[in-house]
């Protein structure tokens, strides 16, 4: 008889046995984990419901495994503090985790445990010193009982329960419901957590994903199959989510952004799932390391710095909340570029993030959108009405790339969609018969470009142009694909796209969208003007980053006339009727309508599109990222706009996510802070850390709190060493200032504070020595290819290095080191190790920093201006909490100079004995100094020097 599908499900069919195979395992054998006391007190109480066995489920004890060989006694005489809990059985992978995870889910706390094993027999001898949560031993004839229930049930082996997967009502392409039923239960439950689960996922990778033997795969393919099985788990919730998303049908949030700086994926996603301890032991019995495993993933080189960082935390934080959002940006092939040091110079290197592949990331090639450029625009007549046409000279195609994100404790999962450029035709065969191979592949070279790198040098003519490519290609592609999603579920109606839809447009870089949601609505869709620019008005929002008229970008006209012509015609409509609306408001003001103009006329003829302007006219809301910042927009740039639009302007401090950049990064300070406050909730409402107020003065705490702060500091000493080759203290101050490099950012005045406090020890006799607290000051960040000063400031610091890292007069009482190729995994070992951090950019130039956010976190104290969120800090954590020094923005003018002492150290080493080989790299710097004056980007009203001094005194 021949069974249909339905039938054959659940009937298991033989296995065949495969051979076991004698080829030495480069991980050695399979072996188990023994946990330490601290470790068994850390188990989560989340991962009850994560598929392991728990208190309630004692009464599967009832009929137990006939093979199992399994002793359970609790004995109380045995010690005068804790009940002893003797437990012997078989041996298993995974049982060590699930035995201490009952035990506190049965309220025991594991004081000390004996764990044996006997690995030839496969069998273990465990011995438990437990107390009740409260307190004493476990002595009522109930308690025991049931500790045996359950601890004889989890020894013999029985499975845990698997957790359900949501049915959902969406309508299925497979229409036969007993198909539909079928399809469903072969995958109604998630992925199990336990350890044996997971080691069948990465084992299963291993051979099935990446065609490795299990008798040979080294820590990077380890790393791979973990991802992957990773991933699984990941897909099972992206699709659960997206499928909700779909049939609630709720508003959405796309967040557009140049940049994502997503840092690594391995041990946040173990975090956020909380499996991080199943993953540890099932690698551990493996034969790998967690730590080494997590140290093959490459930073993602999707960003640069706080403006990519700002967009990560915001989907970490938007997952968390369980918001319906997307992130969507560009699938940078070689990121910005990877930093090298050479002799002090920066050197930039494609950052080949993806020469082995991105496990996290699922290719969507069904995904795809035609890109245009180029060409011209003409007019028909269609049914009655003017219809524009763009005649594309040039066309690439965007591929998705999707990302999922998760959320912490949470089954939502969001998504980051990247792009990347394809060519339209792959391969011009014709061209290559006729034996023109340059040809034949120039297109699809020409095409890829687009998404190869971060920031392309815009100094000439041609980086321009890549860059605003770059620009329209993410957000036509990005537009395209929220436009089919919202048909698909509105096919008839467009008024409910601002109801479903919403665009946060991160800086300047993604404002392109404007014009081109326009051309999509009038042009693809045939909406008049009047409903297109109503529904582009109530579904965009801007946040702006700077404070600097000169960082705001600007587009020469000539240049978007002929990369964009159809977007120009509709800048030129937007501008027009504009300005129609200003002078309905102030009259025939023509110095205000020339302020207030998106197009910008030049001095010389030539005209540019103010692309902060369009986002300010095209936006329903515009905001900044700190108090100081939004009033300063409100009062500089934007300041016609906001009288013009008075509700239009807004604050919105940046943030960061305390997951990462505390719980993740910092997991001792983690525990301290549970510890101290009783519970672990203020990974989800940071609001409970004012609870440690009231422990501050607690010498334990204080002594913890130190011991955890050096166990950091060793860690960051041993990388520092490790990439510099400089080995520092780790007793020393840890003085650490990590941004990208900028003049107004004034690393440069970091230098000159540690010349001094350099010139100063030289001038010290032996005695006064003893008595200084010996500093460690790290610099990193990266300076723009075409940024030429930041480069040799670069150089400057790295110089600097050499001169005092080799004085042996001076030897551990002070060192400078440049940390190289800063990133995101760096800033995990820096920020927990930091004791000082320097914010020291000149009052109303800095919009808000995040990275003061992290370190501050991290129980690290700032040296810092009153520039963007140092004010809000300060407010909260209190003004003697933190280093203030320097003028206050509504007070900085004409600088009045470097004081003679500082200036005297900056002569001594910047220009001091005659070096023909060396002066010349500092001749710009040393031109900032020049007759006793210096730029405000620099310096700015300085008493950098007693300021450094309060914090030796403190510190004392």
């Amino acid at each position: 008889m021949r069974l249909s599908s339905t039938q054959c499900y659940g009937i298991a069919a033989a296995s065949c046995a495969r051979p076991i195979i004698s080829v030495p395992s480069c991980a050695g054998s399979l072996r188990r984990s023994v946990a330490r006391p601290a470790q068994l007190q850390q188990r989560e109480q989340q991962r009850a419901q994560r598929g392991r066995l728990v208190a309630c489920q004692v009464a599967e004890a009832s009929s137990p495994a006939e093979t199992a060989d399994v002793q359970i006694d609790v004995n109380n005489e045995e010690d005068a503090q804790f009940s002893v809990l003797y437990l012997s059985g078989a041996s298993r992978p995974g049982l060590l985790t699930a035995l201490s995870a009952a035990m506190r889910d049965l309220g025991l706390v594991v004081n000390k445990a004996i764990v044996e094993t006997d690995s030839q027999n496969k069998k273990i001898a465990d011995k438990f010193f437990v107390t009740k949560r409260d307190g004493g031993k476990v002595t009522e004839a109930e308690e025991v009982n049931n500790i045996k229930r359950v601890l004889e049930v989890l020894l013999k082996g029985r499975a845990g329960p698997s957790t359900p997967r949501p049915k959902f009502t969406t309508v299925s392409i497979q229409q036969d419901e007993n198909k539909r039923e079928l399809l469903y239960t072969l995958m109604d439950t998630y992925r199990k957590n336990d350890v044996l689960s997971i080691q069948e996922s990465i084992v299963n990778h291993v051979e099935y994903t990446l065609a490795r033997t299990r008798q040979q795969f080294d820590d990077f393919e380890c790393y791979q199959a973990a991802a992957y099985s990773l991933r699984d788990r990941l897909i099972e919730m992206w699709n659960d989510t997206q499928t909700y998303f779909k049939e609630q049908d709720p508003k959405r949030v796309y967040y557009l952004s140049m940049e994502f700086l997503m840092g690594r994926s391995l041990l946040n996603t173990l975090y956020n799932l909380g499996i991080k301890d199943q993953y540890a032991e099932a690698l551990s019995e493996l034969g790998y390391d967690l730590e080494t495993i997590a140290e093959q993933e490459r930073d993602a080189a999707l960003g640069n710095g706080g403006l990519g960082r700002l967009a990560a935390c915001f989907l970490d934080s938007m997952a968390t909340l369980n918001l319906p959002a997307w992130g969507y940006g560009i699938r940078y092939s070689y990121g910005m570029f990877r930093q090298s040091i050479v002799n002090g110079f920066q050197h930039e290197q494609p950052d080949y993030w993806l020469t082995f592949g991105n496990p996290w990331e699922i290719e969507r090639l069904i995904v795809s959108y035609p890109i245009k450029f180029y060409g011209h625009v003409s007019v028909h007549q269609e049914e009655g009405r003017q219809v524009f046409r763009w005649n594309a000279g040039e066309q690439v195609t965007a591929v998705a790339y999707d990302n999922p994100i998760p959320g912490f404790k949470t089954r939502n999962c969001i998504n980051l969609r990247l792009w990347a450029a394809k060519p339209s035709r792959e391969f011009d065969l014709e061209a290559f018969n006729t034996g023109d191979y340059v040809q034949a592949i120039l297109g699809k070279q020409r095409a890829e470009t687009l998404s190869s790198v971060l920031y392309p040098d815009d100094r000439t003519y041609e980086g321009k142009e890549l860059r605003l490519k770059q620009q329209h290609f993410f957000v036509s592609a990005t537009l395209q694909d929220v436009i089919r999603r919202y048909k698909e579920a509105h096919p008839n109606t467009w008024d409910l796209l601002p109801e479903r839809v919403a665009f946060q447009l991160n800086d300047t870089h993604p404002t392109i969208a404007v014009p081109e949601l326009m051309r999509l609505l009038m042009d693809e869709n045939k909406l008049g003007w009047t409903a297109s620019w109503d529904i582009c008005t109530k579904v965009f929002a801007f946040t702006n980053h700077t404070v600097l008229p000169e960082a705001l970008e600007r587009w020469p006209v000539s240049l978007m006339e002929k990369l964009l012509p159809r977007h120009m015609q509709i800048v030129y409509d937007i501008n027009w009727r504009f300005l129609q609306q200003v002078r309905a408001k102030y009259g025939d003001d023509w110095e205000r309508i020339g302020r207030m103009s998106i197009i910008e006329d030049g001095a010389h003829g030539d005209k540019h599109v103010r692309m902060a302007y369009l986002a300010a006219v095209a936006s329903h809301t515009v905001n900044g990222v700190a108090a100081i910042h939004s009033d300063i927009i409100k009062n500089t740039i934007f300041k016609d706009f906001a009288d013009l639009f008075p509700g239009k302007f807004q604050n919105k401090t940046n943030g960061v996510t305390q997951r990462r950049w505390l719980a993740f990064c910092n997991p001792p300070l983690r525990k301290l802070i549970s510890q101290t406050l009783g519970s672990d909730s203020w990974i989800t409402d940071l609001s409970q850390l004012e609870g440690l107020r009231n422990h501050a003065n607690d010498p334990k705490l204080q002594a913890a709190w130190r011991a955890v702060k050096a166990q950091a500091k060793q860690r960051a000493a041993a990388k520092i060493h490790d990439l510099t080759g400089v080995k520092v203290n780790p007793s020393a101050v840890f003085d650490v200032q990590v941004k990208r490099i900028h003049e107004y950012k004034r690393q440069l005045l970091n230098v000159l504070g540690i010349i001094h406090r350099y010139d100063e020890i030289k001038k010290m006799t032996q005695e006064q020595r003893s008595k200084v607290v010996p500093r460690v000051c790290v610099i990193g960040g990266k300076a723009a290819p075409g940024y030429e000063m930041a480069k040799r400031i670069i150089k400057l610091i790295c110089a600097v290095g050499e001169k005092i890292n080799n004085d042996k007069d001076v030897g551990d009482l002070l060192k400078l080191v440049f940390y190289p190729d800063y990133n995101v995994s760096g800033a995990e070992i820096l920020i927990p190790a930091s004791e000082l951090s320097q914010h020291i950019s000149t009052a109303g130039t800095e919009a808000s920093g995040t990275s003061n956010m992290k370190f501050q976190m991290n129980g690290c104290l700032i040296i810092g201006t009153l520039d963007g969120a140092n004010i809000e800090i300060a407010e909260e954590g209190g003004a003697d909490n933190m280093f203030i020094f320097g003028a206050k923005a509504d007070q900085v003018g004409v600088p009045p100079g470097l004081s003679i002492m500082l200036r005297a150290s900056v002569a001594v080493y910047l220009v001091g004995p005659a070096q023909p080989g060396n002066l010349p790299r500092f001749d710009t710097v040393r031109a900032k100094f020049s007759k006793g004056k210096s730029s405000r980007c620099v310096v700015g009203r300085l008493p950098v020097v007693p300021c450094s001094r309060s914090v030796v005194l403190l510190h004392r």
